[in-house]
């Protein structure tokens, strides 16, 4: 369903400096799973989740939807396809305007795009579209006639889920839909990703930095480290069989609920500058596993296993 092909994205800042906050990723996402991006803040998966659905320009690369070419369409071309691929932003409230209903909110989109058949949506199938969006999300539909502020976090997140769906995409990339939830608010809003994945059909690519969630609803999982992606696998192999160094630091650092179990050591040092990335392989500055070569030669994502790939000269587990 969706293609990338040795996708940048590099800011230019005062005194010459760039930032490149994407560096060189190339992945896939086939239609019906779900795709975990997850790496500390600042790593970069925001900016590639907004390239994604061209919402950020990319500065080089492809992005494939459906086997089209969309890196470089223009903003009229990119319509009929926005009706295709929606976002749902962290920020439940911020993504609300607060001086409008939910109703216009959740109306809007239908308003502006042509139904199936080509034509302006009636009255009366958006009304019944909407009501059928607060069934989804399980809000009652008194809700349409609400403001934003009258919400919770958890209710604001599911009316961003339904403005999503308004349209019936295929694809849908959540930015940290989770992340400022209550932890009993989250397992809630990801029940409801999940059932909407199988009653809709839908393919997702989900942004976190939770790896218990990531755990939850990814069928597989990018681990992204100073704009790049390090590791790449089916969510049990990359989480319970990490071959990259880094990945094995992320789980041992998730918490587990047993009585005297010793946690792991942190990682040394703080993450480079992504203004002055290390040369060679962008983690040695924190690896415990650092050699010679790692300070010199960058390591390609290279495939391990029939479904894992891992950007490491000394993996620590093979395939």
């Amino acid at each position: 369903m969706l293609e990338v092909r040795d996708v940048r994205k590099t800011y230019h800042l005062p005194r010459g400096q760039t930032l490149k906050a994407v560096d060189g990723i190339s992945l896939s996402v086939m239609p019906g799973e779900v795709l975990g991006l997850v790496g500390e803040s600042g790593c970069g998966k925001s900016t590639l989740g907004r390239c994604l659905l061209r919402l950020t320009d990319v500065s080089s690369g492809q992005i494939l939807f459906e086997g089209q070419d969309i890196t470089h369409l223009s903003e009229r071309a990119l319509r009929p396809l926005r009706q295709q691929m929606q976002m749902v932003f962290q920020d439940s409230y911020a993504s609300l305007n607060p001086r409008r209903r939910i109703g216009d909110l959740l109306a809007e989109p239908l308003k502006v795009h042509p139904g199936p058949d080509g034509r302006k949506r009636s009255r009366a199938t958006i009304a019944a579209r909407l009501h059928e969006l607060m069934d989804l999300v399980s809000l009652p539909a008194a809700a349409l006639d609400r403001y934003a502020h009258e919400f919770s976090g958890g209710q604001r997140q599911r009316i961003n889920i339904a403005r999503a769906l308004a349209l019936s995409p295929r694809l849908v990339v959540a930015d940290e839909p989770v992340s400022a939830l209550d932890v009993s608010v989250q397992a809630q809003i990801v029940n409801l990703f999940a059932d909407l994945q199988a009653r809709l059909g839908l393919t997702y690519v989900f942004v976190a930095h939770d790896l218990a969630v990531v755990r939850q609803i990814s069928t597989r999982v990018a681990v992204m480290y100073l704009g790049a992606v390090v590791e790449l696998g089916e969510t049990d192999a990359v989480l319970h069989r990490p071959a990259h160094p880094y990945s094995a630091a992320l789980t041992a650092a998730v918490p587990r609920p047993v009585v005297g179990a010793v946690r792991a050591a942190p990682l040394g040092g703080d993450i480079p500058s992504p203004v002055a990335r290390p040369a060679g392989c962008r983690f040695h500055t924190r690896c415990p596993f650092v050699q010679g070569r790692c300070r010199t030669e960058e390591p390609a994502l290279r495939r391990i296993g029939p479904s894992h790939s891992v950007a490491c000269h000394f993996p620590l587990a093979e395939g």
